[in-house]
């Protein structure tokens, strides 16, 4: 479990391939509702360079940005469009560095994620809620795995640009998702 002294710290992971997006659009109203005291940071996959295939000794400068806010942070929201049914490749690209985070014994990251929370959200373009279920389960898996507490999914369906922001009800969704008011 966290620790109650300490402040929450949230990692935002952007999994889109564009910038702006309706995923990205999401999170950041989602953003609005954080608790008073909580610091965020924001971090997009496609402005890091990450080899293909996470290996070798040595964490180049993307993986390792990428690592000290996933370990820096006491929750980590992945915000991924719906890609077939899953995570978006880059997305899918982090989570398999978590794999070889965890390989790595001087790390301990395993240790490390023991008690974090992890959120998702995600914006899907066709479809239903249902459609969303192995991305979810993808996370709440993960969370168990690593020890970590999974605190749920913000889903909202928008295809084109401006229907989030159209959509009340996921905009309110949205700013309560993570329980605060700033």
């Amino acid at each position: 479990m966290l620790d109650p002294v300490r402040s929450r710290s949230f990692a935002f992971i952007l999994g889109s391939p564009r910038g702006g997006g309706n995923t990205e659009t999401l999170a950041r109203y989602a953003a609005e509702g954080l608790p008073p005291d909580a610091t965020d940071s924001w971090l997009s996959l496609s402005e890091l360079t990450l080899p293909p295939s996470p290996a070798g000794p040595l964490l180049n400068s993307a993986e390792k940005v990428l690592l000290d806010a996933t370990l820096d942070s006491t929750d980590i929201v992945v915000a991924s469009p719906l890609h077939w049914y899953s995570v978006s490749a880059a997305t899918k690209l982090y989570l398999d560095y978590w794999a070889r985070w965890s390989g790595l014994p001087d790390l301990g990251f395993r240790e490390q994620m023991r008690g974090k929370n992890l959120w998702a959200v995600t914006a899907y373009a066709r479809g239903d809620e249902t459609d969303t279920q192995p991305l979810t389960g993808m996370f709440r898996r993960t969370a168990e795995y690593l020890g970590m507490e999974w605190c749920g999914a913000l889903l909202a369906r928008a295809h084109r640009e401006g229907d989030l922001e159209a959509d009340q009800a996921a905009l309110a969704r949205a700013v309560a998702f993570f329980g605060g008011d700033r």
